[in-house]
């Protein structure tokens, strides 16, 4: 990259671990999606109901599907859990530590069509997305003053 001067520009490098560690410090009670019972669980854990906004905004940095699986719980499922495949077939899961023991994951399936931009998960995505790209941009200034 240049700039109108034909000098040539530093350009940041970010690593998924940027990525995770700017997701993960973005989290907050206004980021998730979850029930009260299924956050009960383990409400100890930051991960804990992040996986659906987390998935969305990791998708909209890097591409690829959404993959989502029923949890299940005491032969009951409690809910769903959303993670990444990236374009050249790479599961990337953000929140994968969130898990009660005993719980599982059962009928792992590509999520289809569009995301319900009135829905309830709207709100807490918005949130998330702002944060990360808000961070990430931080690091990619620091890094960029770096380089020079």
């Amino acid at each position: 990259m240049s700039d109108s001067y034909g000098r040539v520009l530093a350009m940041a490098t970010l690593h998924l671990s940027d990525i995770e560690t700017a997701v993960r410090s973005s989290w907050g009670p206004d980021t998730f999606l979850a029930s009260d019972e299924y956050m009960a669980l383990r409400p100890e854990l930051p991960s804990r109901g992040q996986c659906g906004t987390t998935a969305l905004v990791v998708q909209g940095l890097l591409g690829g599907d959404l993959m989502v699986a029923d949890v299940e719980y005491e032969d009951v499922v409690t809910g769903v859990h959303y993670w990444n495949v990236t374009s050249g077939g790479i599961e990337l899961d953000l929140t994968n530590d969130q898990f009660a023991p005993g719980e599982k994951l059962l009928n792992p399936r590509q999520v289809q069509g569009e995301r319900n931009t009135a829905g309830p998960g709207e709100r807490p995505y918005q949130a998330l997305k702002l944060r990360v790209e808000g961070a990430l941009e931080v690091m990619r200034t620091g890094s960029e003053q770096h380089a020079r």
